[in-house]
Protein backbone atom coordinates (compact mmCIF):
# COMPACT_ATOMS: atom_id res chain seq x y z
CA UNK A 1 0.00 0.00 0.00
CA UNK A 2 1.44 3.18 -1.38
CA UNK A 3 2.04 6.39 1.65
CA UNK A 4 0.45 9.28 0.48
CA UNK A 5 2.37 12.20 1.78
CA UNK A 6 0.58 14.40 4.52
CA UNK A 7 0.28 18.31 3.58
CA UNK A 8 -0.21 21.13 5.84
CA UNK A 9 -4.26 21.15 5.84
CA UNK A 10 -3.93 17.90 6.80
CA UNK A 11 -2.05 18.16 10.30
CA UNK A 12 -3.91 17.72 13.51
CA UNK A 13 -3.34 19.94 16.47
CA UNK A 14 -0.81 17.33 17.84
CA UNK A 15 1.50 17.31 14.79
CA UNK A 16 1.86 20.80 14.74
CA UNK A 17 2.53 20.46 18.32
CA UNK A 18 5.43 17.89 17.20
CA UNK A 19 6.36 20.12 14.31
CA UNK A 20 7.21 22.96 16.48
CA UNK A 21 9.41 21.25 18.83
CA UNK A 22 13.57 21.70 18.24
CA UNK A 23 13.41 18.07 16.88
CA UNK A 24 10.02 19.06 14.94
CA UNK A 25 11.62 21.84 13.35
CA UNK A 26 15.27 20.30 12.49
CA UNK A 27 13.37 17.51 10.60
CA UNK A 28 11.15 19.95 8.60
CA UNK A 29 13.88 22.16 7.86
CA UNK A 30 16.48 19.53 6.56
CA UNK A 31 14.27 18.29 4.11
CA UNK A 32 14.14 20.29 0.97
CA UNK A 33 11.02 19.07 -0.53
CA UNK A 34 8.78 19.68 3.03
CA UNK A 35 7.52 16.10 3.64
CA UNK A 36 5.27 16.48 6.61
CA UNK A 37 4.84 12.72 6.96
CA UNK A 38 8.40 12.06 6.60
CA UNK A 39 9.54 14.86 9.25
CA UNK A 40 6.66 13.86 11.37
CA UNK A 41 7.94 10.14 11.44
CA UNK A 42 11.64 11.07 12.26
CA UNK A 43 10.30 13.52 14.98
CA UNK A 44 8.30 10.96 16.48
CA UNK A 45 11.36 8.69 16.54
CA UNK A 46 14.14 10.95 17.64
CA UNK A 47 11.74 12.18 20.64
CA UNK A 48 10.41 8.82 21.65
CA UNK A 49 14.67 7.86 21.31
CA UNK A 50 15.66 10.41 23.29
CA UNK A 51 13.20 9.58 26.14
CA UNK A 52 14.40 6.12 26.32
CA UNK A 53 17.88 7.21 26.29
CA UNK A 54 16.81 9.16 29.30
CA UNK A 55 15.55 6.07 31.39
CA UNK A 56 19.10 4.35 30.27
CA UNK A 57 20.65 6.73 31.96
CA UNK A 58 18.97 5.66 35.27
CA UNK A 59 19.19 2.14 34.34
CA UNK A 60 22.82 2.27 34.18
CA UNK A 61 23.01 4.16 37.26
CA UNK A 62 20.90 1.73 39.15
CA UNK A 63 23.52 -1.19 37.41
CA UNK A 64 26.90 0.63 38.91
CA UNK A 65 25.21 1.54 42.19
CA UNK A 66 23.74 -2.11 43.08
CA UNK A 67 27.08 -3.74 41.09
CA UNK A 68 24.77 -5.49 39.08
CA UNK A 69 26.12 -7.56 35.85
CA UNK A 70 24.38 -7.24 32.51
CA UNK A 71 24.91 -9.08 29.02
CA UNK A 72 23.52 -8.04 26.09
CA UNK A 73 24.02 -9.76 22.59
CA UNK A 74 23.06 -8.71 19.31
CA UNK A 75 23.15 -11.08 16.50
CA UNK A 76 21.45 -11.11 12.99
CA UNK A 77 22.34 -11.63 9.51
CA UNK A 78 24.67 -8.93 7.96
CA UNK A 79 23.72 -5.79 7.67
CA UNK A 80 20.64 -6.24 9.89
CA UNK A 81 21.48 -2.77 11.63
CA UNK A 82 23.16 -4.43 14.99
CA UNK A 83 25.73 -2.28 15.57
CA UNK A 84 23.58 0.87 14.75
CA UNK A 85 20.97 -0.13 17.44
CA UNK A 86 24.26 -0.53 19.94
CA UNK A 87 25.43 2.84 19.45
CA UNK A 88 21.61 4.49 19.87
CA UNK A 89 21.42 2.33 23.00
CA UNK A 90 24.76 3.79 24.59
CA UNK A 91 25.19 6.93 23.21
CA UNK A 92 24.32 9.14 26.49
CA UNK A 93 25.37 6.40 28.93
CA UNK A 94 28.47 6.40 30.82
CA UNK A 95 31.11 4.92 28.94
CA UNK A 96 33.63 4.18 31.68
CA UNK A 97 31.16 1.46 32.56
CA UNK A 98 30.13 -0.09 29.12
CA UNK A 99 31.86 -2.40 26.72
CA UNK A 100 30.86 -2.66 23.42
CA UNK A 101 32.43 -6.25 21.88
CA UNK A 102 32.84 -7.39 18.45
CA UNK A 103 35.45 -9.91 18.31
CA UNK A 104 37.73 -10.50 15.46
CA UNK A 105 38.91 -13.95 14.05
CA UNK A 106 40.44 -15.77 17.16
CA UNK A 107 44.00 -16.03 17.84
CA UNK A 108 46.15 -18.76 17.37
CA UNK A 109 46.15 -19.65 20.76
CA UNK A 110 42.37 -18.83 21.39
CA UNK A 111 41.53 -21.42 18.78
CA UNK A 112 43.21 -23.81 21.36
CA UNK A 113 41.18 -23.33 24.06
CA UNK A 114 37.67 -23.94 25.03
CA UNK A 115 35.44 -22.05 22.41
CA UNK A 116 33.69 -20.34 24.79
CA UNK A 117 36.96 -18.85 26.60
CA UNK A 118 37.58 -15.98 25.30
CA UNK A 119 33.86 -14.51 25.61
CA UNK A 120 34.06 -15.60 29.25
CA UNK A 121 37.45 -13.29 29.55
CA UNK A 122 34.41 -10.18 28.95
CA UNK A 123 31.91 -11.24 30.64
CA UNK A 124 30.90 -7.63 32.99
CA UNK A 125 32.20 -7.15 35.90
CA UNK A 126 29.57 -5.56 38.63
CA UNK A 127 28.91 -2.19 37.89
CA UNK A 128 29.28 -2.96 34.32
CA UNK A 129 27.03 -3.25 31.30
CA UNK A 130 28.54 -5.71 28.27
CA UNK A 131 26.99 -5.63 24.75
CA UNK A 132 27.85 -8.20 22.08
CA UNK A 133 28.06 -7.12 18.94
CA UNK A 134 28.13 -10.56 17.62
CA UNK A 135 28.79 -13.31 20.05
CA UNK A 136 29.32 -17.24 20.78
CA UNK A 137 26.36 -17.49 18.65
CA UNK A 138 29.10 -16.95 15.72
CA UNK A 139 29.62 -20.96 15.77
CA UNK A 140 25.58 -21.89 15.68
CA UNK A 141 24.99 -20.10 12.23
CA UNK A 142 28.24 -17.96 10.96
CA UNK A 143 30.45 -20.51 11.27
CA UNK A 144 28.59 -23.35 10.04
CA UNK A 145 27.53 -21.76 7.20
CA UNK A 146 31.13 -20.43 5.97
CA UNK A 147 32.75 -23.62 6.71
CA UNK A 148 34.84 -22.21 9.69
CA UNK A 149 34.24 -24.77 11.90
CA UNK A 150 33.78 -28.44 11.50
CA UNK A 151 30.49 -30.49 12.34
CA UNK A 152 31.71 -31.95 15.69
CA UNK A 153 32.82 -28.21 16.61
CA UNK A 154 29.41 -27.40 15.85
CA UNK A 155 27.21 -29.87 17.85
CA UNK A 156 29.93 -29.67 20.74
CA UNK A 157 28.97 -26.23 20.64
CA UNK A 158 25.38 -26.42 20.08
CA UNK A 159 25.30 -29.07 23.91
CA UNK A 160 27.05 -26.92 25.81
CA UNK A 161 25.55 -23.44 24.65
CA UNK A 162 22.61 -23.32 27.59
CA UNK A 163 24.60 -24.83 30.20
CA UNK A 164 26.81 -21.94 29.49
CA UNK A 165 24.18 -19.53 29.73
CA UNK A 166 22.44 -21.02 32.72
CA UNK A 167 25.96 -20.58 34.33
CA UNK A 168 25.75 -16.75 33.42
CA UNK A 169 22.45 -16.07 34.43
CA UNK A 170 22.83 -18.25 38.08
CA UNK A 171 26.08 -15.96 38.84
CA UNK A 172 23.60 -13.18 38.94
CA UNK A 173 24.09 -11.08 35.88
CA UNK A 174 21.21 -10.26 33.50
CA UNK A 175 21.44 -12.22 29.97
CA UNK A 176 19.32 -10.92 26.42
CA UNK A 177 19.32 -12.06 23.44
CA UNK A 178 18.34 -10.69 20.76
CA UNK A 179 18.29 -11.19 16.97
CA UNK A 180 17.58 -8.82 14.29
CA UNK A 181 14.95 -10.19 11.77
CA UNK A 182 15.62 -8.94 8.08
CA UNK A 183 14.72 -9.83 4.65
CA UNK A 184 16.40 -11.09 1.56
CA UNK A 185 15.45 -7.96 -0.33
CA UNK A 186 16.13 -5.55 2.66
CA UNK A 187 19.79 -7.14 2.94
CA UNK A 188 20.28 -6.76 -0.59
CA UNK A 189 19.49 -3.50 -0.37
CA UNK A 190 21.56 -2.34 2.33
CA UNK A 191 24.48 -4.21 0.75
CA UNK A 192 23.88 -1.72 -1.97
CA UNK A 193 23.91 1.38 -0.12
CA UNK A 194 27.26 0.09 1.80
CA UNK A 195 28.88 -0.69 -1.54
CA UNK A 196 27.78 3.09 -3.05
CA UNK A 197 28.76 4.94 0.06
CA UNK A 198 33.06 5.75 0.18
CA UNK A 199 32.57 6.05 4.25
CA UNK A 200 30.75 2.62 4.99
CA UNK A 201 32.37 0.52 1.89
CA UNK A 202 34.94 -0.97 4.29
CA UNK A 203 31.61 -2.46 6.07
CA UNK A 204 31.54 -4.97 3.06
CA UNK A 205 33.35 -8.46 3.85
CA UNK A 206 33.96 -11.45 2.44
CA UNK A 207 31.43 -13.00 4.53
CA UNK A 208 29.38 -10.20 3.60
CA UNK A 209 29.63 -10.71 -0.25
CA UNK A 210 28.63 -14.34 0.31
CA UNK A 211 25.68 -13.70 2.50
CA UNK A 212 22.89 -13.74 -0.12
CA UNK A 213 23.73 -16.53 -2.35
CA UNK A 214 24.41 -18.54 1.21
CA UNK A 215 20.89 -17.41 2.39
CA UNK A 216 18.70 -20.51 2.39
CA UNK A 217 21.84 -21.89 4.34
CA UNK A 218 21.28 -19.19 7.47
CA UNK A 219 18.21 -19.73 7.63
CA UNK A 220 18.31 -23.51 8.66
CA UNK A 221 20.92 -22.54 10.91
CA UNK A 222 19.21 -20.03 12.12
CA UNK A 223 16.03 -22.21 12.73
CA UNK A 224 18.10 -24.89 14.34
CA UNK A 225 19.51 -22.17 17.19
CA UNK A 226 16.18 -21.01 18.22
CA UNK A 227 14.82 -24.68 18.23
CA UNK A 228 17.80 -25.21 20.54
CA UNK A 229 18.63 -22.34 22.38
CA UNK A 230 15.10 -20.48 22.95
CA UNK A 231 14.98 -21.58 26.59
CA UNK A 232 12.60 -20.22 29.40
CA UNK A 233 15.65 -19.11 31.34
CA UNK A 234 17.40 -17.38 28.13
CA UNK A 235 14.81 -16.82 25.56
CA UNK A 236 15.51 -15.30 21.79
CA UNK A 237 13.90 -11.70 21.39
CA UNK A 238 13.27 -11.49 17.52
CA UNK A 239 13.36 -8.24 16.63
CA UNK A 240 11.64 -6.89 12.95
CA UNK A 241 14.85 -5.12 11.88
CA UNK A 242 13.37 -4.06 8.35
CA UNK A 243 13.10 -0.71 9.88
CA UNK A 244 15.60 0.68 11.70
CA UNK A 245 14.13 2.95 13.90
CA UNK A 246 11.33 1.17 14.53
CA UNK A 247 13.73 -1.79 16.08
CA UNK A 248 15.92 0.51 17.55
CA UNK A 249 13.10 1.57 19.54
CA UNK A 250 11.30 -2.11 20.20
CA UNK A 251 15.38 -3.61 21.50
CA UNK A 252 15.61 -0.58 23.59
CA UNK A 253 12.29 -0.65 25.54
CA UNK A 254 12.34 -4.12 25.81
CA UNK A 255 15.94 -3.73 27.95
CA UNK A 256 14.18 -1.69 29.45
CA UNK A 257 11.17 -3.52 30.51
CA UNK A 258 13.68 -6.75 31.50
CA UNK A 259 15.89 -5.19 33.87
CA UNK A 260 14.36 -4.38 37.00
CA UNK A 261 15.94 -0.58 37.75
CA UNK A 262 14.33 1.83 39.47
CA UNK A 263 12.56 4.25 37.60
Amino acid sequence: MKKTKKTLLDLSPEDIKILNTKIGLKNLIADKKLDYSKALRQARFETRLRELQIELIKLQHWVINNDQKVVILFEGRDAAGKGGAIRRITAHINPRFYRIIALPKPTVEEEGQWYFQRYVNRLPKPGEIVFFDRSWYNRAVVEPVNGFCTEEEYQIFMGQVNEFERMIVESNTYLIKFYFSISKKEQAQRFSEIKSSPLKRWKMTPVDEKAQELWDDYTKYKLKMFKQTNTALCPWVIIDANQKSSARLAATEHILRTIPYQK
